[in-house]
């Protein structure tokens, strides 16, 4: 093959807008920040809950096979801002964790967020700069990042 051939395995891949599945490290939770807790709290309610349906919960503890579950099937990734260690802001790297998952997600109509930006919109300050992560279909994106507006405000 040409160096420049390759296969589509999935042609215009769009991540489903809504879904019914979220990745967080649930050990973590006495950490999250109010709006994070307040989002899974919401999806582990399920049908009977303010979101009205059963969600799934998943952990694989890889953003990268996390961000390939939610492009062919749709998801939540949370890698939220914790109180663990107070000096990072997160734990991820902007520059070459946060941003490329975040490009790869929004190029498929998903969303990719710090709970309070956009993350393609921060102006690295530092080469191993840690931010808080929040990717995936973007109706559910969209609801944790308002929950932490409605902190803010």
């Amino acid at each position: 093959r040409d160096v420049g051939e390759f296969v589509l395995t999935h042609p215009n891949m769009k991540i489903p807008t809504e879904t019914k599945e979220f990745a967080i490290n649930a050990s973590n939770m006495r950490f999250w920040e109010k709006p994070v807790q307040r989002y899974v709290d919401e999806c582990l309610a399920g049908k009977t809950g303010p979101r009205g349906k059963d969600f799934n919960m998943r952990w694989v503890a890889s953003m990268v096979a996390e961000v390939h579950r939610i492009l062919t099937r749709g998801g939540i990734f949370m890698y939220p801002k914790d109180t663990k260690d107070p000096a990072k802001a997160g734990k991820l790297r902007l520059l070459y964790e946060a941003n490329p998952m975040a490009f790869i997600v929004e190029q498929a109509g998903g969303a990719a967020t710090t709970g309070y930006q956009r993350i393609l919109d921060i102006n690295p300050e530092g080469l191993h700069q840690r931010v808080p992560v929040i990717l995936g279909s973007k109706a559910e994106v969209d609801t944790v990042t308002g929950y932490h507006h409605e902190k803010a405000a």
